[in-house]
């Protein structure tokens, strides 16, 4: 389903009056709750998908070139090729946004080539005002930075590549 009749569907309910509708196809399943009881077009859009939908592969393509540039010089390596089974993934531990850095002015936790040990603060992770660092539990180099900084994460999105020690 694309995201425009995704939007249409949100609209048609918002003025029917409805309380709620589902709709579920073998990929996906969406329900769209009306809190106000119909009241006005404030429904409350609920997506529950398999583990890889199609929304998800495509910020995987999207955020895959991104972490190939902040690579150096011979690092590059294909995303998803069969040297990055020997890798370990950071992931993320909580919904927030991500951030590499403590401030604008301030230097970056960790690099691509970074050795990291256990306990070493690797990026910032923001949740309801609170700013919560998140170390490293196992030693090694990074070798890919799958996230933009200041961009939204999920609860266990992949962050990092290492290479373990």
């Amino acid at each position: 389903m694309k995201l425009s009749e995704i939007q249409d569907l949100i609209k048609f309910v918002a003025k029917s009056g409805v309380s709620e509708v589902e709709l579920q196809d073998k990929d996906f399943k969406i329900i769209i709750k009306t809190g106000n009881r119909g009241r006005g077009p404030e429904p409350t859009v609920m997506v529950q998908a398999p583990a890889q939908n199609p929304v998800q592969q495509l910020v995987q393509q999207t955020l895959a070139p991104a972490a190939q540039q902040e690579q150096k010089g011979g690092e590059t390596r294909k995303a998803g090729g069969a040297d990055e089974s020997k890798y370990v993934t950071i992931k993320s531990p909580m919904i927030g946004t991500f951030y590499r850095q403590s401030g604008p002015d301030k230097p970056v936790f960790a690099n691509v080539g970074d050795e990291i040990k256990p306990g070493k603060v690797i990026c910032i992770i923001e949740a309801m005002k609170l700013f919560n660092e998140i170390e490293s539990d196992i030693s090694g180099r990074i070798v890919k930075v799958l996230v933009d900084d200041a961009t939204p994460v999920e609860y266990d999105q992949p962050l990092f590549l290492v290479e373990p020690a």
